[in-house]
């Protein structure tokens, strides 16, 4: 089972007290797990929380979670009165009124008609409460977020197995062309000398010795044998149930590098141009890789 890192999830809740969540979490590729929480200030205590249930999900991607809350019961707003400010209009009212010997009488709708006399507070909301609901909404978002990274998994498994199968028939070919090379440079080299020496009789020992020197410096067979194995250690890996991104590019590069060795090495241009395919062929399931935690 893999995932990709590709994937979205949103949710909401509706708590018997008009407390509306909301979550949406967005992931695509990253190097490392790379979390960024938005959420509304009120919530800004829950966000070690936040965090912990998220890392214990995922362990790769860059993630952004939002957040949104609204309260429609407005239970936790109530109206507070300052009054030492109160105080203060009411002993300027007096003295207004002393030193100008006003008649107008005081009244308590004068007083809250200044400005900050009458406000409105917030409660302090209980936090633990809120959290239980929170986290049925970063649940459900979460899990929807990992069933579609892992319906894009199934889907780059099985583009990844196919680009293997293909980098094997490929590998194939090469072993069967490769058991040709030293008897086609023993001809090549027989004919070659053939016209240049004429009557002159030729050294076979020299000649055994010549194709031994080719024959190693031209053996791809190791290299071969080592991207047949690597291949079987991409496609076991697929099938850990952790997660193996890292460890699949790792396979890779080193597929890569022995795919690069039978190009170099190979005097053939049939083989030349098959290790081409193959190094395609891996370029291909690298880039698919780098979607997979």
């Amino acid at each position: 089972m893999i995932n990709s890192m590709t994937g979205f999830g949103r949710a909401s809740t509706n708590s018997e007290a008009n407390k509306v969540f909301t979550v949406e979490i967005r992931s695509v590729n990253h190097r490392y797990l790379d979390l960024n929480i938005k959420s509304p200030k009120s919530l800004f205590s829950l966000e070690e929380k936040i965090r912990k249930i998220i890392t214990s999900s995922l362990s790769r991607g860059k993630v952004d979670v939002f957040i949104t809350y609204k309260n429609y019961s407005r239970q936790d707003v109530e109206a507070k009165v300052n009054f030492n400010l109160a105080d203060s209009y009411y002993k300027a009212l007096n003295e207004l009124n002393s030193r100008y010997a006003l008649k107008d009488d005081f009244s308590l709708s004068l007083i809250a008609r200044f400005p900050e006399i009458i406000y409105t507070e917030e409660k302090e909301e209980n936090i633990e409460e809120i959290w239980i609901e929170l986290e049925k909404a970063i649940s459900s978002s979460l899990n929807a977020l990992k069933a579609m990274r892992l319906r894009e998994g199934e889907k780059l498994k099985t583009d990844i197995i196919d680009k293997c199968n293909n980098i094997i028939v490929n590998l194939k070919k090469v072993e069967v062309f490769s058991h040709e090379i030293v008897n086609n440079y023993k001809n090549k080299l027989m004919d070659r000398l053939t016209e240049l020496l004429a009557n002159i009789p030729i050294d076979e020992n020299r000649i055994s010795l010549e194709l031994a020197i080719f024959a190693d410096k031209s053996s791809i067979d190791e290299e071969v044998t080592r991207l047949y194995s690597h291949i079987d250690q991409l496609k076991n890996s697929l099938d850990l149930e952790e997660p193996i991104g890292r460890k699949l590019d790792f396979i890779v590069q080193e597929m890569n590098r022995e795919a690069n060795t039978i190009a170099s090495k190979s005097a053939d241009i049939e083989i030349t141009n098959i290790a081409l395919n193959i190094k395609n062929d891996i370029e291909k399931i690298r880039e698919q890789i780098q979607n997979i935690e």
